[in-house]
């Protein structure tokens, strides 16, 4: 049988343009408001078209010592051409954090599946 996890794939997404890239500051004060950008596609360009696109972004957040991510957000892209609009897959969340941990991204592509990454963060007193 097999995981869902077990379906997720990964790279660099300097040279898959599938891979969720997470720009995110390395180093925060506790307490501050992180501002997070999550996009597909930042070094080639994925197509956003009606045959092929990037359905979601989901991110969490995974604090050190925590049994189970926190999410931050689910993004879903709903406009892949109807009447000439088509919806881009990028986000910027803001959020807090107490404890460092790592972030958390993932993208579905509706004819190449699941894709991830990560990002640590260090949350500093």
């Amino acid at each position: 049988m097999k995981s869902l996890g077990s379906l997720y794939q990964s790279g660099d997404w300097k040279g898959e343009k599938h891979v969720p890239v997470i720009h995110a500051p390395e180093k925060v004060k506790k307490g501050d408001i992180i501002e997070l950008k999550v996009n597909i596609g930042e070094e080639i360009s994925h197509p956003n078209t009606l045959e092929h696109y990037i359905s979601w972004i989901k991110v969490y957040f995974h604090p050190e010592g925590g049994k189970f991510p926190v999410e931050l957000g689910t993004y879903d892209f709903a406009a892949h051409g109807e009447h000439g609009t088509f919806t881009e897959p990028d986000v910027t969340i803001k959020f807090k954090a107490e404890k460092s941990g790592t972030i958390l991204a993932s993208s579905y592509c509706n004819i190449h599946g699941l894709w991830e990454n990560s990002k640590e963060l260090a949350v500093e007193d």
